[in-house]
């Protein structure tokens, strides 16, 4: 059965390069373009898998994170967390908010990929 990968992510550039990375893997994309965004897609398709930046507007990564884990429906769903941050206090706030994982940009596709598998398995 195909894995469902939701990306969250306000570049269209690295929405663009998400989509081609994880298709190609054999993965079906779903994207947002914000956190607000990212919680509506999430709440009307299901996803196996949730990644997502950061720094956005109107709503970030953290409640982005918040918001899947306070829904009783995602609260184990993986959430990787991609973001140019390598900051270790928001690394490990993502962790306290509920994150998975943390992959920092620009990301190298089939480390990516790789990171999607450990966690969907």
């Amino acid at each position: 059965m195909t894995k469902t990968v939701l990306t969250v992510d306000d570049s269209r550039t690295m929405r663009d390069m998400l989509r081609m990375a994880l298709e190609d893997a054999g993965y079906n994309v779903i994207q947002a373009v914000d956190g607000i965004d990212g919680l509506e897609v999430l709440a009307a398709n299901a996803a196996d898998i949730i990644i997502t930046d950061i720094n956005m507007p109107r709503m970030d990564g953290f409640g982005v994170i918040e918001g899947v884990r306070a829904d009783p429906n995602h609260r184990h769903t993986p959430v990787l967390v991609l973001t140019t941050e390598s900051d270790a206090e928001k690394k490990a706030r993502a962790r306290a908010a509920g994150a998975t994982g943390w992959i920092v940009k620009p990301f190298d596709p089939v480390k990516l990929v790789d990171a999607v598998r450990r966690v969907a398995a």
